[in-house]
């Protein structure tokens, strides 16, 4: 029993460990995930805590991983971990049987899991930290309580660092479809035998204090002026495979509106774009983005603005050309902001933060 027991704490800790770890390279990854559930929820009023959730999230998944795997007050965090899972659990279930999110984001973006993946995965956990929860009296601390707890404050210590350590200077290891080394196009294509999901428009009327539902197929053949409309969704007919393109949406547009990612990605000699989701702490960042914009010109260097705030930033830098890209795709691509990347083609050939000016520097100092 003793030796089932610890096979167990040292599988639930470790999975732990590495979940709490793998998004805690990426927490902003982690925000926007629970931003989506907020979202389908219309609970926007969370929106604004969702880094601080994500977090404190990490560091409990952690810092809990650790304290099962040396077993250290093994009830308090039995009742935790079971809290926790069940949460998950609740979570991952809504993911799969709603329909309305894609992915969970539980191994974050470096190990994406479909819903169902991620709910067998906590069912299964789940059965392994219920063991846990009713044989915890028979598990003692392989170290002392003041060992523990130092190596648990480490932990937190550590980990709490090293997130505010990624969010100023990019994740340690970028996942995200636009890593170094990744061409933007090819990330934008449809997978060889994707299958898109099927839906129907259905329309919802009143009539005669009545609600009637039909889809854009079915209207009813007495459809008139006595039909008083009242809302639209999409329903899904045909579930895909889930195969699609790693980038969606990705588009670059002038301040006319023409779109000119074609023409951006035609260029074969290098060249930069800078994007910057907003402009909210631009006083930060200004004096690097302009020295490393001069030192450009006179590398004569194509140094592009990639921005969803194009009158903010064409007031603040009249001299950098400006193109508009959506929020999303920019905090997707760019993780800190602003983020510098060196392309060439399609293909990014380095991605740095702000804080990591210098790097920029030396590299375009290095171009011939």
């Amino acid at each position: 029993m003793k030796k089932g027991l610890l096979i167990i704490r040292w599988t639930v800790g470790l999975l732990f460990i590495f979940s709490g770890l793998i998004k805690a390279n990426d927490p902003l990854g982690l925000s926007y995930k629970m931003q989506e559930f907020f979202e389908v929820w219309n609970l926007h009023g969370l929106d604004s805590y969702t880094l601080f959730f994500a977090m404190v999230m990490n560091v409990f998944e952690v810092l809990a991983g650790v304290a099962v795997i040396i077993g250290w007050r093994m009830r308090l965090f039995s009742w935790l971990l079971l809290l926790l899972i069940i949460f998950f659990t609740f979570l991952t279930g809504y993911a799969l049987f709603s329909g309305k999110i894609k992915t969970c984001g539980c191994f974050g973006d470096c190990l994406p899991l479909t819903p169902l993946q991620s709910f067998e995965k906590d069912i299964a956990l789940m059965i392994l930290i219920l063991v846990l929860f009713l044989s915890h009296r028979r598990i003692e601390s392989i170290v002392k309580a003041s060992l523990a707890l130092s190596v648990l404050l480490l932990v937190t210590a550590a980990t709490t660092f090293g997130q505010f350590y990624v969010l100023k200077h990019l994740p340690l290891v970028d996942c995200l479809p636009y890593k170094k080394g990744n061409n933007i196009l090819e990330q934008m294509q449809t997978p060889a035998g994707a299958i898109p999901d099927s839906f129907s428009i259905v329309f919802t009327y009143e009539r005669n204090g009545k609600k009637v539902e039909f889809d854009q197929a079915h209207f009813p053949e007495d459809f008139d002026s006595t039909y008083i409309f009242q809302d639209r969704k999409d329903k899904l007919v045909k579930k895909g495979n889930g195969k699609v393109a790693r980038i969606l949406d990705f588009s670059l547009q002038t301040l006319s509106g023409a779109d000119t990612t074609a023409a951006v990605f035609a260029r074969q000699e290098p060249y930069m774009l800078v994007f910057v989701k907003d402009l909210n702490k631009v006083d930060d960042w200004a004096s690097g983005l302009e020295e490393i914009a001069k030192l450009a010109a006179r590398k004569k260097l194509t140094l592009l603005m990639v921005t969803a705030d194009a009158e903010k930033s064409v007031a603040r830098f009249p001299d950098i050309p400006i193109l508009t890209c959506d929020a999303t795709v920019i905090k997707t691509a760019a993780r800190a902001n602003p983020t510098y990347f060196m392309m060439r083609g399609a293909t990014v050939v380095s991605k740095t933060s702000y804080a990591d000016a210098d790097q920029v520097i030396r590299e375009i100092q290095q171009l011939p």
